[in-house]
């Protein structure tokens, strides 16, 4: 499709009216989440945007190290680990914020859970515009049985959502 300088006038025109005050952008600590990064950052700064940065830490799995369910043995969370984490994920959204000079202002959610209902949750709480997701681009079997965060987030989501297609190679 051939796009005329006047249809593209219009597409910025339509953006500026439908502002992007609020974005949302859900990283994880993955080579492949960098392009979202830089699209988020472009938009930001192109509508001086708020921006919130949302990981998700999915919920520490407890330890079978030592329990033995034949005794009735429970397995064992460890809340050092989890707390470890939430501390290496805070650092890097501290991180990653002072990377958004360009923005409004920077928000950091660290949440702990479901990645797609805490972004959903905190996208409607925080009343986003946009949210700004990643693709890691899994196909095939390893699609089906992992699922799509970024598929799942698109069909319960409330606002628009800009899905990044992330082809690490």
């Amino acid at each position: 499709m051939f796009c005329t300088y006047e249809d593209k006038f219009k597409i910025v025109v339509i953006m500026k009216y439908n502002r992007f005050n609020r974005i949302l952008l859900a990283v994880d600590d993955s080579p492949c989440t960098e392009k979202a990064i830089a699209y988020a950052k472009d938009l930001a700064q192109e509508f001086n945007s708020i921006l919130a940065l949302i990981t998700v830490i999915p919920p520490t799995s407890p330890a079978s190290y030592g329990a033995d369910p034949l005794l009735g043995q429970q397995p064992i969370i460890v809340p050092e680990v989890a707390q470890i984490q939430l501390e290496a994920t805070q650092k890097y959204l501290n991180e990653l914020a002072a990377e958004f000079n360009s923005a409004n202002e920077v928000f950091t959610f660290n949440k702990v859970g479901n990645i797609r209902d805490e972004i959903l949750e905190t996208a409607t709480q925080w009343a986003a515009d946009l949210i700004i997701i990643g693709s890691n681009g899994r196909t095939g079997f390893e699609h089906f049985i992992s699922g799509s965060v970024s598929e799942s987030v698109i069909r319960k989501a409330s606002c628009p959502v800009l899905v990044v297609p992330n082809k690490c190679d």
